[in-house]
């Protein structure tokens, strides 16, 4: 118990809401940007321009990817526990 009588120190956790609404935007990020480039890779492709494999063969990494920086976003809103 710290000094004041208070309660310990507890780190800021991340609420549920932050998680349901990092899921909700990555994954709507993704499927946007994913699709977009699958999409347009692909009508390329189909139409024999080979440029387009650039846009669909990274497609789904970049998705992903999106969702990943996003999480750190919000892992960097959480204070480090006290030592």
């Amino acid at each position: 118990m710290p000094a004041g009588g208070g309660a310990p120190y507890a780190a800021r956790m991340v609420t549920r809401e932050e998680i349901l609404v990092l899921g909700l935007t990555a994954g709507v990020v993704g499927s946007l940007v994913g699709g977009l480039m699958l999409g347009v890779g692909l009508g390329l492709a189909v139409q024999g321009a080979h440029i387009g494999w650039l846009l669909v063969l990274p497609a789904a990494p970049i998705a992903g990817l999106l969702g990943y920086l996003l999480a750190r976003r919000l892992a960097k809103q959480v204070p480090p526990a006290p030592r």
